[in-house]
């Protein structure tokens, strides 16, 4: 099987350039930056990406690749950072601010690289950086530039090395999987022959070595990617996995009676534990989302520790941990930002007692329903919307208290309700209600009020890591807007949330 090594340089990208690759059959490999020579080898690759990444190029500290990467003798690809890196190690120019370039723009192709070909002579890309190249290293040609006269991409056939300005692995730039699909195919010969099948396969052997004679521990949201970590999981050990939901108090209307009744057409031994009181009380007085989603990430690993504790053998802690999780809590890779922790990841106790696992922590969201398909589990459970581990609480921005709490619930429930009958719903990634910690005034029934804004948030997306806001029809809006005002006490504005990701996130928090 061919394998594409990506050495990650920080980019918040990084992991949806693997995303792509896999996407056209062809298995690829995340490695930090510095990772041994010996490593890089041992993965036998067919190719290997270099990243984009936060930092410049000549900055003290910036990642700095290993020259024998070079000397593998497979082609090489530099994505924004990365061509920025090639230039200046091979001799070139790269220099900070002048003609910053973000956000969507053209770029025309000059020549015949093959990593354009069949491609327009002009299409948007998605520029994100402040340093540009001004010289090419010796060797290079230019391939692509921009309209304000930098460089978007660039080549050095004899010494089999690329290098793009841009970033082909997001949806934002035209003919980007045309571009990836150029690299593996015309330059490189890679073979399309890896799949999901053999992944799940394969992944469940690993899952039944590791645990050994240990039982598991599952905290099961409801979500895709918890119920998809415990089927697989069960599949591997089978009754030795023990799950338990947890009714937090921050989840929907009626989640914990629906989601319990999903359960009981899989074959898992689900138990029901009422932790509210507790996780409301951890959370009274807190405003700050980071504070929040640690606190409620150690709630969770508490109960789970509670429960493990009348369980026998019980060591481990199953969790539905995925690729973007990772990668917006910057631990994936030397470099990388902090977007913000997620209750799995950041928020997990040092002192915690159980061993994680986290079999699903390589996979995008599209891949783990494909791989709930192949699981067998109804597709009304892997086509449900993503809902975050630490629920609404980062939803009720600012201090979480039940009254908001039940005021978010009751608004959000509206807006499910107005969308599921529209024809468009099924091209929607994620729908729901922020409650605002924001007063206005408003009159109702001849007389003032002074309360709370809630605003609607829908996106589409293919996997989380960029995402569109959702030309809902203004009919709907306008009824939803209306139904919240007049049905949900403590709300007297609605708006409506048009920001992409980026510059935003999906989730307010």
């Amino acid at each position: 099987m061919d394998n594409v090594v990506i050495l990650d340089c920080g980019s918040q990208f990084t992991q949806l350039i693997a995303r792509r690759i896999r996407e056209l059959k062809v298995h690829s490999e995340v490695l930090p930056w510095d990772a041994p020579m010996e490593r890089i080898r041992g993965a036998s690759p067919c190719a290997v990406v270099i990243s984009g990444g936060p930092m410049s190029a000549g900055e003290e500290g910036s990642p700095a690749v290993a020259g024998e990467v070079f000397g593998l003798g497979v082609p090489v690809l530099g994505i924004c950072y990365g061509m920025q890196f090639i230039t200046g190690f091979f001799g070139g120019i790269v220099v900070s601010g002048g003609a910053r370039e973000y956000g969507r723009m053209s770029v025309s192709v000059e020549g015949g690289s093959e990593l354009f070909a069949g491609l327009p002579a002009t299409f948007d890309v998605l520029m994100s950086h402040g340093d540009h190249v001004t010289s090419l290293a010796p060797g290079f040609v230019r391939t692509a530039s921009t309209s304000a006269g930098v460089a978007a991409a660039m080549e050095d056939r004899a010494r089999r090395i690329w290098g793009l300005q841009f970033h082909p692995e997001v949806a934002h730039t035209s003919f980007g999987t045309e571009i990836i699909s150029n690299f593996l195919f015309r330059i490189c010969g890679c073979r399309p022959d890896w799949d999901l099948g053999g992944w799940v396969d394969k992944k469940v052997e690993e899952i039944r070595d590791d645990v050994g004679d240990d039982r598991v521990v599952c905290g099961l949201s409801g979500g895709v990617d918890s119920t998809v970590a415990a089927v697989l999981t069960s599949r591997a050990i089978g009754d030795r996995l023990d799950c338990i939901f947890v009714d937090t108090g921050l989840l929907r209307l009626d989640e914990a009676r629906t989601v319990l009744d999903q359960y009981r057409s899989l074959d898992l031994r689900v138990r029901h534990v009422d932790a509210s009181a507790d996780f409301l009380g951890a959370l009274a007085g807190v405003a700050d989302p980071e504070r929040k989603r640690k606190i409620i990430g150690e709630k969770f690993v508490r109960v789970f520790e509670t429960e493990a504790a009348r369980m026998e053998g019980a060591r481990r802690l199953l969790q539905g941990t995925i690729y973007p999780d990772v990668i917006e809590s910057g631990h994936k890779g030397k470099g990388a930002s902090l977007i913000k922790s997620h209750h799995n990841v950041g928020g997990l106790p040092e002192d915690m007692k159980l061993r994680v696992l986290e079999p699903l922590r390589d996979l995008f969201k599209d891949e783990v329903r494909e791989v709930g398909r192949l699981l067998g589990i109804p597709e009304r459970m892997v086509a449900r919307q993503p809902f975050p581990g630490p629920g609404l609480a980062v939803r009720c921005l600012g201090e979480i208290t039940a009254e908001r709490l039940d005021t978010l619930r009751r608004a959000d429930a509206i807006f499910r309700e107005e969308l599921a009958g529209w024809e468009g719903i099924g091209g929607v990634w994620q729908y729901f209600v922020v409650l605002l910690p924001v007063r206005s005034v408003g009159v109702m029934g001849d007389s003032r009020t002074y309360s709370e804004a809630a605003a609607l948030r829908a996106v589409e997306s293919h996997d989380g890591m960029t995402a569109e806001w959702v030309r809902i029809p203004w009919e709907i809006l306008d009824r939803t807007s209306r139904r919240i005002c007049n049905e949900v006490p403590g709300v007297n504005r609605v708006v409506y949330d048009i920001t992409g990701k980026p510059p935003a996130t999906i989730e307010w928090e």
